[in-house]
């Protein structure tokens, strides 16, 4: 199946090369072009296509504001260009939250060392964005009394799913295992709670922080792939949003009860054991790894340093980073969540964890916060 795209984007020089490169691969064909967000509305009506590519910052009507109408009207995986700034990265997020399901850097240079490893990485993303459920997604409850105002709540929507590439990470429903209502049972006491997760991750955490109480009674790492300029950002949008403190992890940093620690972007975050109090550990990235952060890295540290006393989370994403970190998690007596296929906006790294066997619990988006909530102590 060839993946139809529709390239947004003020600058035509912009446009045209994001053709060429993309009409290019014999599995994706550009339909059309917009100079502003007002035409892309009218073209992702006229075109319908799989896929839209979204500059943010246009004439007439913005793209956060084109992604926000696209979504009311026909959901369409969207993907963002955006600066590698702190202001690009705040920016990106709005995006994210207004319904994009990931983003690029606007800049070639920042994306690949080469052309044809630039090529290669843009084909590539298109066609995982092209498999994404952009309507899997629920905003954080207006109701919840948090300190800042948030989106009104809507309930996960089917979305019509393109077929699916081999080697994409996306695997036929029927191989995954059936998600498991949200249950109660007797509380547990875990050292520390991690939450892994890459593409659909910045609004499923929020969602699942955003319900968490100020006196959560445990520790709690994140680990989202996501560049460097972003995470102090994103970190920054968590702590408004949530009653829990959130922050980007640095050197030295105590774990403590109440506080979510989020991996800096670029690098990895470890946790150590010393005397029972956990301490991060960031470290610079080994070029071996994939990810930067990497979900794998963070989780095997809890595993070796609290040993059946962790409680690993795996959201949404691509790929199967985090699989070994539960392996390791499970091998070591720890508990371990993903997310269900219906809720994720792309059901790869999950999908990894559960197809293992390591997974003790498959559960919708909007369960994982009150379960956190109530089985914690």
């Amino acid at each position: 199946m060839t993946v139809s795209v529709l390239v947004v984007d003020d600058s035509g020089f912009f446009r045209k090369r994001l053709t060429e490169i993309l009409n290019a691969s014999r599995d994706i064909r550009v339909v059309g072009t917009a100079s502003n967000g007002r035409e892309a509305i009218e073209q992702a009506e006229k075109l319908k296509p799989d896929v839209i590519t979204m500059d943010y910052e246009m004439p007439v009507l913005d793209g956060i504001s084109a992604v926000r109408e696209i979504m009311k009207q026909r959901p369409v995986p969207v993907l963002m260009f955006s600066s590698l700034t702190y202001e690009g990265a705040r920016v990106t997020l709005d995006a994210l939250e207004a319904g994009a399901v990931d983003f690029l850097p606007k800049n070639f240079e920042d994306i690949a060392r080469d052309t044809s490893q630039l090529q290669r990485i843009l084909r590539e993303r298109v066609l995982d964005v092209a498999a994404s459920r952009p309507g899997a997604r629920t905003l954080p409850l207006a109701s919840s009394p948090a300190p800042a105002t948030r989106a009104p709540a809507t309930r996960p929507t089917p979305a019509a799913r393109p077929a699916i590439r081999r080697g994409s990470g996306q695997e036929a429903a029927s191989h995954a295992p059936p998600a498991r209502s949200a249950r109660k049972g007797p509380a547990k006491h875990y050292a520390v709670v991690g939450i892994g997760t890459s593409t659909g991750g910045p609004v499923a955490l929020q969602q699942v922080l955003a319900v968490l109480p100020a006196s959560f009674p445990a520790p709690i790492v994140l680990v989202q792939h996501m560049p460097a300029s972003f995470t102090l950002a994103f970190a920054e949008r968590l702590n408004k949003l949530c009653r829990i403190q959130v922050r980007q992890a640095e050197d030295g940093d105590m774990l403590r009860p109440g506080l979510a620690l989020l991996a800096p972007g670029g690098k990895q975050m470890m946790v150590e054991n010393r005397g029972g109090q956990g301490r991060v550990r960031i470290l610079p990235n080994d070029e071996r790894l994939n990810y930067k952060p990497c979900v794998d890295v963070t989780f095997g540290s809890l595993a070796r340093s609290f040993p059946g006393k962790t409680l690993g989370v795996i959201l949404t994403g691509m790929g199967a980073d985090g699989k070994e970190g539960c392996r390791l998690m499970k091998q070591a007596g720890g508990v371990v969540w993903s997310q269900d296929e219906k809720t994720s906006v792309i059901y790869g790294m999950p999908q990894a964890v559960a197809r293992a066997g390591f997974t003790d619990e498959v559960m919708a988006l909007e369960d994982i916060g009150p379960r956190l909530a109530e089985g914690v102590v």
